[in-house]
């Protein structure tokens, strides 16, 4: 069996994924990709990215002011019953569809020699302390100093590793359109229905991305997406309009189930997780983009002296994981408490009344949910 060594292997070609490997490459360390999928594909994601990470991602080699993109620095949000209350985005930010962004830096990716292995799906991999991590793929042994599992909310890969999540059946779906629908492209708009929230923001080429969180037994009760959009979210009366009126412009909208939002450890045996593999981001958090495209920099600032030998394996791993706690912590779970307060009927409309008077009280959940600029 043909053996290639690298520095680096990378199981994911999403933002995390993505933008630890460019970082890689252009230091010259070897990468090699794994992406289950095939570029250029839709994921299902909120495609707004707030301004703390515009720096990083035009830093990596993709030159986003020359896009026209919108922008987006005011938040909107409406309770079941459509009252709603609207707040600055002091830091701002803007909208990008995952298939243009994950397209752009795949490619860049590819330009700096990252070997991008599309329609891979790796099954599992060995650690040796003294030659590192190896996996198999179409009759080739790749081996790599360092392994960063990058694969996003849910994998086979859980199931092989027997991460506690996988042996709980989670409640959430989650459904997303493209569509054609008037809007403010400098608002980020979420919509809360009974046991759920929706997102809508704009895109590139006057797209919408609408994306929402559902029960998955809410959706088991209606018998079809259809009914669930007809008779739960049009309760919204903004919704009801919205889905009325819209042009849909997917011939089915994309859907994930059975993902947890709990906690998740960043490192098992050895092997780095980012993103959500490490610990998926509630939406409610301000910007999973945005995270997870800082958690490939901790990644990067982390383990590159360990590639250049100034700190040994374990002190990376330490320095990853304390700054992975630093910067994500609070707001993770500020994240998760907001989470159990929206969708919730009345947890919802009793929250609305209290942030209505309280114009600080709004800014300080906004301040919480968005880092600063890396």
């Amino acid at each position: 069996m043909e053996a290639k060594q690298f520095d680096l292997l990378v199981i994911g070609g999403g933002l995390s994924g993505l933008g630890a490997a460019i970082q890689f490459a252009k230091e010259g360390w070897q990468v090699a990709l794994f992406e289950k999928e095939v570029y250029p594909f839709h994921k299902v994601c909120g495609e707004y990215i707030s301004n703390e990470s515009l720096a990083f991602i035009e830093s990596l080699g993709v030159a986003l002011k020359d896009r026209n993109l919108p922008r987006i620095n005011q938040l909107k949000l409406s309770d079941p019953a459509g009252n709603t209350l609207e707040e600055k985005l002091e830091l701002g930010g803007f909208g990008i569809s995952r298939f243009s962004l994950d397209h752009a830096l795949v490619n860049r990716a590819k330009e700096l020699g990252v070997m991008v292995n599309e329609g891979a799906e790796v099954k599992g991999w060995n650690f040796e302390e003294e030659v590192g991590f190896s996996l198999e793929l179409e009759q080739t042994t790749f081996k790599g100093s360092l392994l960063l599992a990058a694969y996003g909310k849910r994998s086979k890969l859980d199931k092989w590793l027997e991460r506690p999540f996988m042996l709980k059946k989670e409640p959430y779906v989650a459904v997303k359109y493209h569509i054609r629908y008037p809007v403010n492209q400098a608002e980020i708009v979420l919509h809360n229905f009974k046991n759920g929230y929706c997102g809508m923001s704009a895109i590139e080429d006057g797209r919408v991305c609408l994306c929402y969180l559902a029960h998955a037994e809410d959706l088991r009760k209606q018998g079809s997406i259809v009914n669930l959009e007809k008779n739960i979210l049009s309760k919204n009366p903004h919704l009801a309009k919205i889905f009325r009126e819209a042009e849909f412009l997917y011939d089915k909208p994309l859907v994930i189930s059975r993902f947890s939002f709990k906690p998740k450890k960043q490192i098992i045996q050895h092997a780095v997780f980012v993103g959500d593999a490490a610990g998926l981001i509630p939406p409610l958090s301000g910007n999973g983009m945005s995270m997870a495209l800082h958690g490939a920099k901790l990644f990067y600032d982390s383990f590159s002296p360990f590639l250049r030998g100034d700190l040994s394996r374990r002190e990376s791993e330490s320095q990853y994981q304390e700054s992975w706690r630093k910067e994500f912590g609070l707001r993770l779970k500020v994240g998760r408490t907001l989470q159990s307060l929206f969708g919730a009927e009345k947890k919802t409309l009793l929250f609305f009344r209290i942030l209505r008077p309280f114009a600080g009280i709004r800014r300080l959940l906004v301040r919480a949910t968005h880092g600063q600029p890396f």
